[in-house]
């Protein structure tokens, strides 16, 4: 895939025409106060360059309504509408308005990435494929991260805990007996483990050392991880309890584990993460480690408007798993 072309700034603007980026936007924006030739070379230097203020940069100058933009990986997951309506109801709160778009994979990112950021005054999305690089990232407008599970500099980001998560989950199988655990994880294709790694490197710190073809891996959809836990039982069929990578996964355990005959949880316990209300309606009710979604979105929002007000230095702000002790456990 070839590299994706890197959209002007306001700093490579004011680099090409040697004058401040104060005198930059003072040219753009047409204001009185500057020296007519200066504005001449910083007209023809944004010209040449093919510079587009973002709507950010023109807010500064005529205040309006923000517009973030969103960007969801899937919008079948029901994972992500939760976190969509937290963000939308946080924005709404602020009279901001919400693009969303839904990308399908590293093209599609980078895509959105270069395009949607003339469009909106901040972006926060799932960008789970990009290299966090400056190159990558490099736009004029507020970024944040939503459950990123690399370091990205220069961004703003909402992390989730999954390892404290992950143990509180291992903590409660081990306290139940089990001792001879399996997991499905994501398949390859969602370039998301740090699920497996947690769950991985809690056991064996518990001297259970987790056997590699106790791992089967999903595409996140029910049937493909019923399909998955049946690959599973075959070559384990001792396997006591099982970690789903999500709740959606989860729910095609427990239809694999009923399908085999298998009681749940007396032959086999299902722990899930996400904490989806569809955990609650399945038999039997599912323990899972929850996250509170909406929450995720509104502190997305939280971090849009610091950045846009002040401009600070990107951080990230962090949310833990709490253990939900249901039936399936």
């Amino acid at each position: 895939m070839a590299a994706p072309v890197r959209r002007p700034t306001i700093k490579d603007v004011a680099r090409a025409a040697q004058v401040s980026y104060q005198t930059v936007s003072r040219a753009i924006n047409d204001k009185p106060d500057i020296d007519p030739e200066t504005k001449r070379r910083v007209l023809a230097a944004a010209e040449r360059l093919g510079y587009r203020p973002s709507r950010h940069a023109r807010a500064l100058v005529k205040p309006h309504p923000s517009t973030i933009g969103l960007v969801i990986p899937d919008l079948t997951n029901p994972f992500f509408p939760e976190v969509m309506a937290g963000l939308i109801d946080s924005a709404a709160t602020r009279g901001w308005q919400v693009n969303v778009v839904s990308s399908a994979g590293p093209a599609d990112e980078a895509d959105v990435l270069r395009s949607f950021a003339a469009e909106v005054d901040a972006l926060v999305g799932y960008f789970n494929h990009l290299d966090p690089s400056p190159a990558e990232l490099d736009v004029d407008i507020p970024v944040v991260l939503l459950d990123a599970e690399d370091e990205a500099p220069r961004r703003g980001a909402v992390a989730v805990n999954v390892d404290a998560g992950v143990r509180a989950g291992v903590r409660h199988l081990l306290d139940r007996g089990h001792r001879a655990l399996g997991m499905i994880d994501c398949a390859t294709s969602c370039d998301r483990h740090q699920r497996r790694r947690s769950f991985v490197r809690a056991l064996g710190e518990n001297g259970i050392e987790l056997p590699a073809d106790a791992i089967e891996q999903a595409e996140q959809s029910i049937p493909d991880a019923e399909r998955a836990t049946h690959r599973l039982l075959d070559r384990r069929p001792g396997t006591t309890a099982i970690f789903a990578f999500n709740d959606l996964t989860a729910v095609g355990v427990v239809r694999a584990l009923h399908a085999r005959g298998l009681r749940v949880p007396q032959d086999c316990a299902v722990l899930g993460f996400d904490g989806l209300a569809l955990g609650e309606l399945i038999t039997p009710p599912l323990t899972t480690l929850h996250i509170d979604k909406r929450r995720l979105g509104s502190l997305a929002v939280d971090e849009v408007e610091r950045l846009l007000a002040r401009q600070e230095e990107a951080a990230s702000v962090e949310l833990v798993p709490e253990l939900v002790v249901r039936e399936s456990t």
